[in-house]
């Protein structure tokens, strides 16, 4: 039997770059929530990068607002478990009339529009930590993103 090919790891700057490459093109992603005894809830949301956060939308009354307005923080996962971006941070509820109309549009473009859709509310997710990684050789040295700024060299 032959032992599989060691890969090696992608160097920091390489996986920011695909880190930000996967928000700036990207358009779907898994949105993880919870609260005190209900356990983790996940689904699959729509986003775009809207600056310094991704823009998402949900039922106002659906498990994810609920667990939202509990506890305000989530994790976003774009990609599959041998290729992904994890992006962790605090959530903020936007009222559709709130919504900056630019932001609106190209949120339109790639999923239903809330301004059109009674009941839904934008989120705003603010990143605050990144990691990236495409097979367990990567797992050491994922965060690219920590304190809500981009790293210049590893941190962990």
């Amino acid at each position: 039997m032959t032992a599989p090919p060691t890969l090696a790891p992608r160097p920091l700057a390489e996986r920011r770059d695909a880190a930000r490459h996967r928000l700036a093109t990207g358009h779907r992603l898994w949105l993880a929530t919870g609260r005190d005894g209900h356990g983790a809830h996940l689904i699959p949301v729509s986003f775009v990068l809207d600056g310094e956060h991704l823009t998402m939308a949900t039922f106002d009354r659906s498990r994810t607002m609920a667990n939202l307005r509990a506890h305000p923080r989530a994790r976003a996962v774009i990609g599959d478990p041998d290729d992904v971006v994890a992006i962790d941070g605090d959530v903020s509820i936007v009222e559709v009339a709130d919504i900056d109309a630019t932001v609106a549009d190209r949120y339109a473009q790639v999923s239903h529009d809330p301004r059109q859709v009674p009941g839904f509310r934008y989120l705003y997710l603010r990143p605050d930590r990144v990691q990236v990684w495409n097979g367990f050789h990567e797992f050491g040295g994922r965060t690219v993103m920590l304190g809500g700024s981009w790293l210049d060299a590893p941190a962990d």
